[in-house]
């Protein structure tokens, strides 16, 4: 079994370098170009069978270009819908507190978001359960930036200060083999 993982196209907030977790935003004119690269991209591997995707405006528009493209139907899971940033949401990257939160397993992000803990649950649920569905098939997932590093630790081991610098760019595409 194989599945790629992909973070949606750039949205505004994105490119502001504006924290976005649960703000419901559509991808700007970049993101829907990356989009359309992704989808290129996708084709060209030949081997996706099935498209998941968080249900946020972001994520489905960028699976509906892959989807288009390859001929497949999207499915949504609320589970893979981005990390709830809390008090953080709509604030700057750099906002005090932020990066150190980010790495606080047992502390909601925010005050009123998300813990790293419950993300993580969020996130090896809906990995469990895809590899049992979907057994000896090929996935594409599509959703997002904190739901992709959580990914990462679920096929690799990740020290803390690995986990906090790693990043997914817009519409890059990894792979993982089960």
């Amino acid at each position: 079994m194989k599945i790629y993982v992909t973070r949606h196209g750039q949205t505004d907030y994105n490119k502001d370098e504006i924290i976005l977790g649960v703000t419901d935003l559509p991808l700007n004119d970049t993101g829907m170009a990356q989009a359309l690269e992704l989808a290129e991209n996708a084709a060209k591997l030949g081997d996706i069978d099935i498209i998941i995707s968080s249900p946020m405006k972001r994520a489905m528009i960028t699976a509906k270009a892959v989807a288009e493209r390859c001929g497949l139907d999207i499915i949504t899971d609320e589970r893979l819908r981005e990390w709830d940033y809390g008090e953080y949401e709509g604030k700057s990257r750099f906002t005090e507190g932020f990066a150190e939160n980010k790495v606080n397993f047992g502390v909601r992000m925010g005050k009123t978001g998300e813990s790293l803990l419950q993300l993580s649950h969020r996130v090896y649920s809906v990995l469990d359960d895809i590899k049992k569905k979907y057994s000896g098939r090929t996935v594409l997932i599509v959703c997002h930036g904190g739901i992709c590093r959580v990914i990462e630790t679920y096929f690799n081991d990740m020290t803390n200060e690995e986990y906090s610098n790693w990043f997914m760019g817009n519409c890059q595409l990894l792979g993982y083999e089960l």
